[in-house]
């Protein structure tokens, strides 16, 4: 009878905490502003890192998109997000983002690690 009282306690706290649970990260309140306020400067028509890559920052669409080359997004995985390897600096230095800025910090990249392995949604 201790066990399943026991059991039940843990149960609700884990229920009533939410152990595990973790939120959606929102394209448009978290990753976009990350997006805007560290990569948009480039990567818009006209831009420099666009007129080299084709890639565009300035809405989910375009981001989806990806660069003339291909996707930096796959949904679901971001160890397979080249999006993920250029802001962790992991690719050839001519081409690591943001280019001629400090790198974002890594709080800054695990939100678009999470939106990525939480299936890119646009939300």
């Amino acid at each position: 009878m201790i066990r399943k009282h026991a059991a039940l306690t843990v149960l609700a706290t884990l229920i009533i905490f939410g152990a595990g649970c973790t939120r959606d990260v929102s394209f448009k309140q978290d990753v976009y502003p990350i997006l805007s306020e560290n990569c948009l400067s480039c990567h818009k028509p006209g831009t420099e890192g666009y007129i080299k890559s084709g890639l565009s920052m300035e809405n989910y669409d375009a981001v989806m998109k990806g660069t003339k080359f291909g996707p930096v997004i796959v949904a679901g995985s971001h160890i397979s997000s080249t999006l993920i390897l250029l802001l962790e600096r992991k690719a050839h230095t001519s081409i690591n983002m943001p280019k001629d800025h400090p790198p974002l910090a890594d709080s800054k990249i695990e939100v678009i690690r999470k939106w990525i392995d939480q299936g890119a949604k646009n939300n």
